[in-house]
């Protein structure tokens, strides 16, 4: 069985999973080719990549959200039409897609079936939680971004049969876990100016605070910049007394998986980030819409309480992966994009 597994690259969580759903791949399957597109992680994929694409990145601002001019002229049309023609989906017998779209549309434009195995899959099922106010433009975005045949998904509960808890890393079971004294920040849609200048009024906590824009560690008075770096932030993370970042995905999975108090802010402009929020609500997680002196309270408050949301993440990423597979590779696997079009 030769298999096409496909990841998206814009933001880190989607490499982190992907580190530990390839070894799997590659031992069920006879041939593994890997496909990378994006160009907003930080964290690497330790095996060789096949094929590397710039594919459609959304571009983080400062501001709390994603860049959506810069988004814009990153979004090369020809060019993105040109990946999609490229890449020869019809030579593997199973295409696997974590979001990525130009694996997607060469399968859509080919006839060919996509098993979709992403965060995104399990958000827009009816039965994952969404937002009060809903967000029409947002959702078709999701919807249509990398088209599939079948969808798999990960969310923070299994709200139905096809949906799983997250994959944790190894590198998160295996953490060293401590109650230490810092909380530690991941909020790569603001500044760093904004970051000192809102975290620097909660003056009875210490911020260790993971920036993509610095290249060198620097200190200003409660508060650590720290350049992103996959190890260190695993240990500062698992040694910390809470957890302050967005409403990804894996971070905050990763923070629940290791019982750390956890609050979230979503970015701007991310439907995605709004259902996230609304399904950690549910789970008693405590979120504020921005970070904003307004949010000072609320911020202070979590800051001040020891308040943890029990989770079960079991380690059964391999189950997962046969059950993706054996119910893929059916006879009746069905072959239907609806209207969908590139």
């Amino acid at each position: 069985m030769k298999i096409l597994y496909a990841v998206q690259g814009t933001g880190n969580g989607h490499i982190s999973r992907a580190r530990d759903i390839i070894p799997i791949l590659r031992k069920k399957a006879d041939s593994l080719d890997i496909v990378v597109s994006g160009t907003q992680a930080d964290v690497q994929l330790p095996y060789p990549v096949r094929f590397r694409y710039k594919g459609l990145s959304f571009i983080f601002g400062e501001d709390g959200g994603v860049d959506v001019w810069r988004t814009y002229l990153r979004a090369n049309a020809r060019r993105l039409q040109r990946e999609v023609n490229s890449l020869p989906v019809q030579e593997y017998d199973l295409v696997i897609s974590d979001f990525e779209p130009v694996s997607a549309w060469a399968c859509r434009l080919r006839n060919q079936p996509c098993v979709s195995l992403s965060h995104q899959a399990a958000v827009l099922a009816d039965e994952s939680p969404k937002p009060p106010k809903g967000d029409l433009l947002g959702a078709l975005i999701l919807r249509k971004y990398a088209p599939a045949t079948m969808e798999f998904g990960f969310h923070f509960k299994a709200y139905q049969p096809n949906i799983f808890t997250p994959v944790i890393r190894q590198e998160i079971r295996q953490a060293r876990v401590a109650d230490g004294s810092h909380y530690t920040v991941y909020l790569p849609s603001y500044s760093e100016e904004k970051l000192v200048k809102i975290l620097s009024l909660i003056e009875n906590a210490r911020w260790e605070v993971f920036s993509k824009h610095s290249v060198r560690p620097r200190e200003t008075g409660n508060i650590v910049i720290r350049p992103v770096s996959n190890t260190a932030f695993i240990q500062s993370m698992a040694g910390s007394r809470g957890v302050l970042c967005g409403a990804g995905f894996e971070t905050p999975a990763e923070a629940l998986y290791l019982n750390k108090k956890l609050m979230v802010i979503p970015m701007k402009r991310q439907y995605e980030q709004q259902c996230n929020m609304a399904a950690l609500r549910d789970m008693g997680v405590p979120a504020i819409k921005s970070l904003k002196r307004k949010h000072l309270q609320p911020l202070q408050e979590w800051v001040e309480s020891d308040l943890r949301v029990a989770v079960s993440y079991p380690d059964c990423t391999e189950q997962i992966i046969d059950q993706v597979l054996e119910t893929a590779l059916l006879p009746r696997f069905p072959l239907s994009y609806g209207g969908s079009n590139f």
